[in-house]
Formats: structure tokens, C-alpha cells, sequence
């Protein structure tokens, strides 16, 4: 797309802009150059920020939107290494990689999210890359390379996005390409054996054609061995790539094709028992990276997760205020996972699962943007299918093997609006709305077969059957659910120093069927398991004030937010007595919507430029998000029940201090860089378990020094210096088995690692 003059004025003033602040911008970002950026002092950081929050670009302070932006150079700066480093410095959110994988995402926002990966479930936090929506968290944990920047919104999120979020979006904004040939290489090399490397090209084909591409290697031993097969175990082994295309035929079209893969081929990511074995009294280990996991493979292939996808985008401007864009995308993926729940070396609960994902969609959308009114309109398609089919291998008094499997349609369009009219000068008031259409159609099948050997669809046929649970295929699980949802907002600019904003907001996330269904071991009845789960809303008001004092050398953003959730999704895991002997012998998923619940909060991020060179931040979220009904058996037992991944408190506080220090005879800049993080209680499930992880504090530290003219940077960086150990997630089964399940996943140890990057 053109921009018009002014714009690019305020896109090159924010280029000048460099966060140095370690995990994470306070509500500030760059809008990238192309080119090498050149190293900026603290005084230059107060140069106003763009961000795209709402499909249009606008300073952040201007934007009446709780949103946190990250420059492609501050990722770059801190040595983050994948998104969910991001959430020590955001308020009010959790992410992390799911249990038993390295590359699946699970996300929460103001209390709200999903955490169950499989078919069936979507989540409650929209992943997007350039305005294409993820349909699957598979994958979606993606190492940071070729962005610009990347946005996080908080609150629901569908009057200006192709897919409804519920709970908030995270954004990358890729980089485009620049007039000029552009070469850079990224290298790394760390403690555990870490060896990255990320190379960056792009050129002119001709005054209308440019094409670029990156190749990433991300390599790391485990943090941990497996003591059964001698592998390492939180180990990485990542390929990475991207190509891209761009051409503009004249000065009012924009075309970019791209495509993009991920590789993993890390070991199988096995769990740290916190029990002793229940019958073979196998001790607790030591190290909490370590594990005697022995499945290995899932339909006798390794652990794998690949995933690819291409796009294309079209942008047109009409005149001077009038444009219209296309995005046309498909994407795929497939992960074999084979998860020892146990974590033993004996055969006692283990689940080899296949999960596949495919999506196409298209969004076309209109943007007005004249003197007094802007606003933008747009229609959305998504078709998607999300296929899942495990076994689960469970010794016991019969041992057994249970096929599950499920198999998830989902067709679901959109018509969108979103417009701001100035008022007066000072005022304006946003006005917005989106109706939703979601049909989803699902197959699930759940059979159980004797012994240990696996099923025929997960790879031994000459299992025999015993019994089928469930069977629910051929069009026998259909629901269609539609919503309106509308956004209102007003804005007032009382100073040009300060913008307080007011706004009430909807939210949806349609229904579905849980994959897991198991309609004889749970005793569910068939014309209940046929009606699948409702969908659930949330209702969101926005109290909202961003300030600059001392010139904007210091800004603050606050915000104090009500939520009324309804008819709240939990899905879960139940161990069940399919056969009546009064010993559990099975699990199957039970999905409810819980009833309803209250959530209310305050954010507060701040930055402040003390002198040109020593600036200082900080973040602190509290959260008090309490369920008011949770109905089970008749019964409510919102008393009994917590928001899970929804810590209370949260902190965040960076400092950075530049030095100016010529190195091998050329102008640069040190920079120290230091940051402490604290994460309040937080638990795991709905229910209090020994899972959850008490409050903990992140240190992190890096030295930078980067040349003058942007082109060298090297950095030494401490991530976790001290050490904490803490949980991230888990599986508890105590009853299953005969050695029990209850195993926990933690956050990466202590690391020390340094980085290069040139630029030519």
C-alpha cells in the first residue's frame, strides 16, 4: 500500500526509535526500516510509535486499545528467543509451550484462553502473522526471526480481525523488503550445546520486483537426559524457513506471496515425576529436567512437528482515502507425539497421537481513512480441519489400549465494521460490530482393545477389539452458532500529553465437541454427547489513560477493565470405571460450560528516559478473576474452583544504560541491560493440585555493543540467573495405572549465551 507523505514521515521518525529495554517493550515499539538501523541514544527513544492494533497505522499513545508492541530491534537486542519469553513483560498474560511439547502455544489473556491442544478446541487467544489467523496452536510456539515487530491486544478483539478472539491477539508483523540488497546473518552459540544461526537476504529483481528469504537452524542438547533411552530431554532441533515475494506494478498496488515452514525434530519432551512409582517404588529424581520415559515413537515415526503455509496479499489504494486489501491463505501441519504420561520405564500409561491441521481462509476488507472519519469493513472465510487420533496404553488389572480418535470441521465466515469519527478536535467516538457464523461437524470414535501392544489404527493390527464407548461418526455430531458482537469506545485527548479512553466490548468463541468423548465410561447421554458444548461470551469495559510528561520522556499507560464471562468452556481429562469393577481403568474428556464468572484488573506500564543514556521501566498487572457459578452434577461449586494460568500479580521492571565505546576503530554504543521479573501463584487446572506453582522471580541480564551505523551487534545474555525452577504444566492421573501419573513440565533453567549479527 502507498503511504501517503505524512505517514511515512512518522514511520521514519519511529524507525529512529530503539527500545533497549531488556524483556520487552512498556506499550512501545519501532516501526523497522528495511535497511540497517542505526544505533540510538535514550534521548531519541521518545520519538512516537506506530502500531496497526486497528488495521491502520497510529501512534500507540494515540490508540484507544490495551496494547503492547515489540520492535524487530529490541527482539533482536534481548536475545528473545521465542514469543513466550514476551509474557514476563505484558500484563495480565500467560505464554507458554503446552505439556510434552516444544512448539505448541497455549495462551491466556485476562483469565481467558485454552489450554487442551486437541481437535475440537479453539483458542481463546488469536495467533496471527501478517493478518492471517492460526486455527491450531500446534506450531505456534515460533523462534523470532524476519519480523518488524510484534503487537499484543488485550480484550476481545473481533471488529477488526478476520477471525473472533476472545481474549486478545498476538500479531507479527513480518518485515518487507527494501529498495536495496540486504543481507544479514544472525549466529549464536550458548550453554547445553546451543548453535543458531539465522540468515536474512533480500534484493531488487527490477524497479517493481523485489524477492527475499530466511533460513533458521535452531540447535540446543536437553536441559536433561532421558536415563532410559540416553537421549537429551528438553533438547531443541528446529529448521526454519521463509520466501517471499513483492511487487508493485504501479504507485497504487501492492502485491506480496510468501510461504513459510517449521521442522522440528526435537526428542519426545518427557515429564518429571513428583511421585514415587506406586509399585515398582522408582524414586523421584533429583534434576527436574530429567526423565525414564521409554515411548519414543507415535505410529513408528520419531517425534515430529512440521508445518507450512503460504499467503497472498493484495493491496490497493482507490484515492487518497479509499483502499481495499485481499489475504488469501492456507496452511497445514502434522505432529507425531509420542507422550510417556508415566514417565517410567515400564508400559504403564502411555499415549502415541497424531495430530493434523489444515486451513484455507480469505478476508477481504475496505479502508476509509478522510479528515474526520476512519474505519475499516471487511467479510472473512475460514475452512479448517483439525484431525486428532491417539491411543492410550494403560496397565492395570485388564491392561488395555483405547483408541480415541476426532475429527473436526469447521466452516465459519464474517462481516465486520470498525470506524472512529472525530467529534470535536479532541474527541471521538469508535463505533463497531461483527456477526459470526460458525458450523462445525465432527467424527469421534472410541474403542477399547486388550493388552499393551497399541490399536490397528495407531499401528498393531492384530489387536483385538473388547468394546466400542463411542461412536459417533457420519454426521451424527452438527451444530451451527451465530453471534453479533459490538464495540463501542470514546476518546478523549484532554492535552496533547494525555488520551483517556472509555470503551465496552463483546466477545464469542463458538461451540464444539470434545474429541475425547466417551459416552459409556462417563454415562453421558447420547442426545447430550449429540449437542456438543454451547459457545461462550464474554462482555468487557475498558477504563484507559495513556500519558506523556517531561516531553515523552516519560509515559505511562493505565487501564482498569471489568469482565462478565459466560457459559465458560472448560474442557478436561477425567479418569473413569468403564467396566463398574470400582477401580478406574480408563480417561476420557469432559467438556462443560461452567456457568459464569467475574473477572476485573488494572494494568499500569511505564517507561521513563532519566538522561539521554539511562532509562528505566516497568509493568504490574493484578487480576481477580473468581467463578460465580460452576455448576457439576446440579451442584455449583464456584467456591471450589480457580482460574487456571491466570496469575493474580505480576510484575516487570528493565533498566538500560548506554555507553558510548568505539571498538576495532569504530563508533558504538554498550549497552547493560538488566531485568527482574515476578509471576504471582499460579494454577494449573480449575481444581488446587500439586501442580500449581507457587510465586517466582526471573533475573535476566545481557551486555550489547552495537556499531553506530547498526551494522555489527554482539551480546552477551543471561536468561533465568537464578536458576528458579518452575512448572509450566502437567498431568495428573494418581489413579491410573499401576504406578500412578503425576508429572510436571518446568520453564527453561539458567542459560548464558552470546550473539552476533552483521549486516551488510
Amino acid at each position: 500500500m502507498r503511504l501517503t507523505r505524512k505517514k511515512m514521515k512518522l514511520l521514519n521518525q519511529s524507525a529512529a526509535a530503539l527500545l533497549v529495554l531488556s524483556g520487552g517493550s512498556v506499550g512501545m515499539a519501532q516501526a523497522q526500516d528495511a535497511g540497517a538501523a542505526p544505533v540510538a541514544s535514550a534521548e531519541e527513544n521518545v520519538s512516537k510509535v506506530v502500531v496497526t492494533a486497528r488495521r491502520r497505522e497510529e501512534t500507540l499513545q494515540d490508540v484507544p486499545v490495551s496494547v503492547t508492541a515489540f520492535s524487530a530491534d529490541q527482539l533482536s537486542k534481548q536475545a528473545v528467543p521465542d514469543v513466550t519469553a514476551l509474557a514476563l513483560a505484558l500484563p495480565n498474560t500467560t505464554l507458554k509451550a503446552s505439556r510434552a511439547t516444544n512448539s505448541t502455544l497455549t495462551a491466556f489473556i485476562r483469565g481467558v484462553g485454552q489450554a487442551d491442544p486437541l481437535a475440537g478446541f479453539e483458542s481463546g487467544v488469536g495467533i496471527y502473522i501478517d493478518d492471517i489467523y492460526l486455527a491450531r496452536p500446534q506450531a505456534a510456539v515460533a523462534d523470532i526471526y524476519d519480523v518488524e515487530r510484534i503487537e499484543v491486544l488485550r480484550g476481545p478483539q473481533g471488529t477488526l480481525y478476520g477471525r473472533n478472539t476472545i481474549g486478545g491477539a498476538v500479531k507479527y508483523v513480518t518485515r518487507k523488503l527494501g529498495p536495496q540488497r540486504d543481507v544479514r546473518v544472525r549466529a549464536t552459540v550458548g550453554e547445553y550445546g546451543q548453535k543458531e544461526a539465522v540468515i536474512t537476504a533480500s534484493t531488487p529483481l527490477t524497479d517493481t520486483a523485489r524477492v527475499g528469504a530466511t533460513v533458521a537452524r535452531f540447535k540446543r542438547d536437553g536441559f536433561g537426559d532421558n536415563l532410559f533411552t540416553g537421549k537429551g530431554n528438553y533438547d531443541k532441533d528446529v529448521t526454519a524457513g521463509r520466501v517471499s515475494a513483492e511487487f508493485t506494478p504501479n504507485q497504487d498496488l501492492f502485491i506480496r506471496l510468501a510461504g513459510d515452514f517449521t521442522q522440528d525434530d526435537s526428542n519426545p519432551k518427557n515429564g518429571h515425576r513428583l511421585i514415587v512409582g506406586r509399585t515398582s517404588g522408582a524414586p523421584i529424581l533429583p534434576d527436574v529436567f530429567d526423565t525414564q520415559g521409554n515411548l519414543t515413537k507415535a505410529l513408528g515415526h520419531d517425534q515430529e512437528v512440521r508445518a507450512y503455509g503460504g499467503s497472498a496479499t493484495i493491496e490497493y489504494m482507490l484515492n487518497s482515502e479509499w483502499s481495499v486489501k485481499s489475504i488469501t491463505a492456507a496452511r497445514r501441519d502434522k505432529s507425531y507425539a509420542p507422550i510417556d504420561f508415566d514417565a517410567l520405564p515400564v508400559v504403564d500409561m502411555e499415549v502415541p497421537a497424531l495430530y493434523t491441521n489444515r486451513q484455507f481462509s480469505q478476508e477481504l476488507q475496505v479502508t476509509y481513512n478522510g479528515p474526520r472519519l476512519q474505519g475499516v469493513a471487511g467479510v472473512y472465510y475460514m475452512d479448517a480441519n483439525a484431525f486428532n487420533k491417539f491411543d492410550t496404553i494403560l496397565a492395570g488389572a485388564v491392561p488395555t489400549s483405547t483408541y480415541t480418535m476426532g475429527d473436526i470441521d469447521t466452516k465459519a465466515w464474517a462481516a465486520y465494521f470498525d470506524g472512529s469519527y472525530n467529534l470535536t478536535d479532541t474527541v471521538s467516538l469508535s463505533l463497531g460490530g461483527r456477526y459470526t457464523v460458525d458450523k462445525r461437524e465432527a467424527d469421534v470414535l472410541r474403542q477399547i482393545y486388550f493388552g499393551l501392544a497399541g490399536t490397528p489404527d495407531m499401528g498393531n493390527p492384530g489387536a483385538i477389539l473388547f468394546r466400542t464407548d463411542t461412536d459417533l461418526r457420519n454426521g451424527l455430531l452438527e451444530r451451527e452458532d451465530k453471534k453479533f458482537t459490538p464495540r463501542v469506545a470514546i476518546n478523549w485527548k484532554m492535552n496533547p500529553a494525555h488520551n483517556i479512553y472509555a470503551s465496552y466490548s463483546e466477545g464469542f468463541k463458538g461451540g464444539g465437541f470434545d474429541p475425547r468423548l466417551n459416552v459409556v465410561g462417563t454415562r453421558i447421554p447420547l442426545d447430550v454427547a449429540r449437542a456438543g458444548y454451547a459457545p461462550e461470551t464474554i462482555e468487557t469495559y475498558e477504563l484507559g489513560l495513556k500519558s506523556a510528561f517531561n516531553g515523552g520522556r516519560i509515559t505511562t499507560n493505565a487501564a482498569l477493565f471489568y469482565s462478565d464471562y459466560q457459559d465458560v468452556q472448560i474442557p478436561g481429562s477425567i479418569a473413569v470405571d468403564t467396566n463398574g469393577d470400582g477401580r478406574d481403568d480408563s480417561f476420557a474428556g469432559v467438556t462443560t460450560n461452567a456457568g459464569k464468572a467475574e473477572i476485573k484488573g488494572a494494568e499500569l506500564e511505564a517507561i521513563a528516559n532519566i538522561t539521554p543514556n539511562f532509562m528505566i521501566a516497568g509493568m504490574y498487572s493484578y487480576i481477580d478473576a473468581k467463578y460465580k457459578e460452576y455448576i457439576v452434577a446440579g451442584v455449583n461449586v464456584a467456591d471450589q474452583r480457580i482460574f487456571q494460568n491466570t496469575p493474580k500479580n505480576s510484575a516487570n521492571l528493565r533498566a538500560n544504560y548506554d555507553i558510548p565505546l568505539p571498538l576495532m576503530g569504530h563508533n558504538g554504543r554498550i549497552s547493560l541491560i538488566g531485568s527482574y521479573s515476578y509471576k504471582g501463584a499460579t494454577a494449573q487446572f480449575e481444581t488446587p493440585s500439586i501442580l500449581d506453582q507457587e510465586s517466582y522471580k526471573i533475573w535476566d541480564a545481557s551486555i550489547v555493543w552495537t556499531r553506530t551505523d547498526g551494522k555489527v551487534r554482539a551480546g552477551l545474555h543471561g536468561k533465568n540467573l537464578g536458576d528458579e525452577h518452575y512448572k509450566t504444566a502437567g498431568y495428573l492421573f494418581p489413579t491410573l495405572g499401576n504406578e500412578g501419573t503425576l508429572t510436571a513440565f518446568y520453564g527453561n533453567p539458567r542459560t548464558v549465551s552470546a550473539t552476533l549479527e552483521l549486516r551488510f
